[in-house]
């Protein structure tokens, strides 16, 4: 399975728990962290990474605004809004009932 493959239907999950945990990022740096964090495991492609960050900005769980990186460049930085908080609650319960449903099933099947 190509790494990417495994981030299929949890970006959006990541994403604002890195958020909520570290703080307003840019995109790159939500795509390196999440990268290092899973031993590069999961590999972000910016074609994937993009649009996910503009549907939760669009849905009110992220907000936007211009900012300089360490490096001096600028960027557009995000950060989980209240209504991110509450979403990525009921996120970890959903993933964390998928993982019990399929670790179950690769238990006995």
């Amino acid at each position: 399975m190509a790494r990417q493959d495994a981030l299929q239907g949890s970006l959006p999950l990541l994403v604002l728990k890195l958020l909520a945990r570290r703080g307003p990022l840019h995109g790159y740096a939500v795509a390196t962290r999440i990268e290092g964090m899973s031993d590069d495991t999961l590999r972000v492609e910016e074609g994937s990474l993009y649009p996910a960050l503009h549907r939760l900005e669009e849905a009110g769980w992220i907000k936007a605004r211009w900012a300089k990186t360490e490096t001096g460049r600028r960027a557009r930085v995000y950060e989980i809004t209240a209504a991110g908080r509450r979403q990525l609650e009921s996120e970890e319960v959903r993933w964390k009932a998928i993982t019990a449903a399929i670790g179950k099933i690769l238990k006995h099947a």
